[in-house]
């Protein structure tokens, strides 16, 4: 059963089925402007009850149970606006619950679809799962432009001028990066014992053990409960701590049922807030999905989504472009990472020849998340450190894989 609770209906009012609607959103565009998307067109649907049903069951069976055309009027330019801003509506919709990162260009409607947007009728189809996603035309997607907060978290990833410049001289070659895309992510390396630990934090200091999962335990609740923790389970409640401020006392009696951490796979990392308030994410897959530069997106996740935060394949491919980038680095300044190991990584090249250490690579394979509240631009909280209680999950899988790429580089031509 949805922890979500039964799918609402045409006959609920507005604002039950845009609250649920939302739990349903990919999370790339702003909150404000998601709500005010879905708002707008439920309200459009409300006289319309069969495709306001059609609607509501295939954005919560997320296309699973057949539905029909949903449909709103053309305007003169093609385009909807809504808080603002205008676009395709086809298009607005897809981005809020299929594609977060979708291009205009990039959608081709169904068969069946009676009133696709391309066809040119009075009523435009809206309905998300009436469009699939297609390869865009050559020379029509624009380079994303970000536009860089002045209170977001500093990027996870700084690269030193060493780095730019080698990065500028000496690209990676096309044999280089067919080897880093046609690399496998598990070349027969046995899986870790644990595949994640958590450590938990209030504000800057960790509270507890870090709580290793086994991988014959796929997955694992971090909850508030006083209950004792093992195996499954992770118990918050029941950590005390000396220096715990008021303001993190008041938001662990929220925490509640917490979140539950799922491991698919080889690897892939999949979240479902438990609790009654949203957790705020930060997560390098969920920045790649909603066009954001690494480490520059605090993700919130409301009450009842099941989201994927982590990818393997794309952590793996990312920390070998990064070392190889690293790599080209050293070669400019002639300093190479060698083979020797720190606590069980072999390190990285040095901060001079590309300003990259095993930290920052490291961090490609850690997800945080904060409880209660939220950080960044859009709250007086600057850093995750300054959340009253948060997590910070370490992923074994991928930190093996780092190490297997670490000692596979050139070794150091010069000692440091």
């Amino acid at each position: 059963m949805s922890l979500l609770g039964p799918a609402p209906s045409s006959s609920d009012a507005c604002l039950s089925i845009v609250h649920n609607l939302m739990f349903h959103r990919q999370g790339a565009e702003n909150e404000g402007f998601a709500k005010r998307a879905i708002e707008s067109l439920v309200k459009k649907l409300k006289e319309k009850r069969e495709e306001l049903d059609a609607l509501i069951t295939a954005v919560t069976s997320g296309g699973v149970c057949p539905s029909t055309c949903v449909t709103i009027q053309r305007t003169l330019d093609g385009r909807l606006q809504v808080a603002g801003r205008k676009g395709f509506p086809h298009v607005i919709y897809a981005r809020l619950w299929r594609w977060p990162d979708l291009h205009k260009n990039e959608l081709k409607h169904v068969t069946f679809c009676r009133f696709a947007f391309d066809l040119k009728y009075d009523s435009v189809c809206v309905n998300p799962y009436h469009y699939e996603r297609v390869a865009s035309p050559a020379g029509t997607r624009p380079v994303p432009t970000l536009k860089k907060c002045p209170h977001s978290s500093v990027s996870l990833f700084p690269v030193s001028p060493c780095l730019r410049l080698a990065v500028s001289l000496f690209p990676v070659s096309p044999c280089l990066r067919l080897a880093v895309s046609l690399f496998p992510v598990s070349p027969g390396l046995p899986g870790p014992e644990f595949w994640c630990s958590v450590s938990y934090f209030e504000l800057d200091l960790q509270v507890g053990e870090m709580f290793k999962v086994q991988s014959s335990c796929p997955l694992v609740t971090v909850d508030g409960y006083v209950d004792p923790s093992g195996g499954d389970r992770f118990c918050l409640g029941q950590l005390s701590n000396v220096q715990r401020t008021a303001s993190s006392h008041r938001a662990r009696l929220h925490i509640g049922r917490g979140v539950q951490l799922e491991c698919r796979g080889d690897g892939d990392i999949w979240m479902r807030c438990l609790s009654d308030h949203p957790v705020f994410v930060q997560s390098l897959y969920l920045d790649r999905e909603a066009g954001r530069a690494p480490g520059d997106g605090v993700h919130k996740i409301y009450p009842g989504a099941h989201i994927k935060v982590f990818d393997l394949r794309q952590c793996h491919r990312q920390m070998q472009q990064q070392a190889a980038a690293a790599t080209q680095a050293g070669a400019v300044v002639g300093s190479i990472p060698g083979p020797n190991s720190v606590a069980g990584i072999a390190p990285a090249v040095s901060v001079c020849s590309a300003g990259l250490g095993v930290d920052d690579l490291r961090r490609l394979c850690i997800v945080r998340l904060s409880f209660v509240k939220g950080w960044g631009c859009d709250y007086p909280r600057r850093s995750i450190k300054d959340t009253p209680c948060w997590l910070e999950v370490h992923l074994h899988r991928a930190l093996q894989l780092l190490d297997q790429v670490l000692h596979a580089l050139p070794p150091r031509e010069h000692a440091l």
